[in-house]
């Protein structure tokens, strides 16, 4: 591909995230389950609170992988991010159709949340892959624990909410082995407990906006 087509499928890739209308290559999760009669008002709330939450997470996620993916210094670790990438795309697409199910809009604030991901990726990639690889590894391993939070706090019988955060979470922890096994280094302490700040501050924020 020429330089103008990448550029033009990683600007579509960006648009999606942001506007909406991710396209997954993987069926979703529990779309074979029973619908949802049995939820009341109020669980369709909070379950809806809860995957704008996870649809962020995946905004955040492709702004990451984008922004890494240029300043990775070798071809196979693009590459991995690239197939790291399409995943997490599956993933966003998942939870924006489990949020038209559910009656809810995906968060107001996903430029907000894509912009400022995208720095902070191009800061990793800037630092080199092992520090890159070591960001992505504790990012997943952070997304892994926020989902099986989720997992007990979405209604008991939200079937396909579960199937969808489940599937996530499981990809999760491959994309942060794989990051490792790439020779991912372990991040500093003070900017474990940075990124878990963050991490409330935009959980707190998307669940209602």
């Amino acid at each position: 591909m020429t330089l103008l087509d990448r550029f033009i499928i990683e600007f579509d890739t960006a648009l999606r995230s942001v506007v909406g209308g991710a396209n997954a290559h993987r069926s979703t999760p529990g779309s074979d389950l029973n619908f949802d009669a049995s939820l009341e008002l109020a669980e369709r709330e909070h379950a809806a609170g809860l995957m704008r939450v996870n649809h962020v997470g995946e905004v955040c996620a492709q702004a990451l992988y984008q922004s890494q993916k240029i300043f990775a210094r070798k071809s196979e670790i693009q590459e991995m991010l690239h197939r790291s990438g399409q995943e997490e795309m599956d993933h966003l697409a998942w939870c924006e159709t489990r949020l038209k199910e559910l009656g809810s809009h995906t968060s107001y604030l996903n430029p907000f949340w894509y912009a400022g991901s995208f720095a902070i990726g191009m800061a990793a990639g800037l630092a080199g892959d092992r520090w890159s690889l070591g960001f992505v590894a504790e990012t997943e391993k952070q997304v892994e624990q926020h989902l099986e939070s989720h997992l007990a706090k979405l209604p008991e019988n939200d079937h396909r909410s579960r199937a969808i955060v489940n599937q996530m979470r499981l990809d999760e922890i491959e994309h942060g082995q794989a990051a490792l096994h790439a020779g991912g280094v372990s991040l500093p302490n003070p900017i474990q407990r940075v990124m878990k700040l963050m991490s409330k501050v935009m959980t707190a924020s998307a669940y209602k906006i």
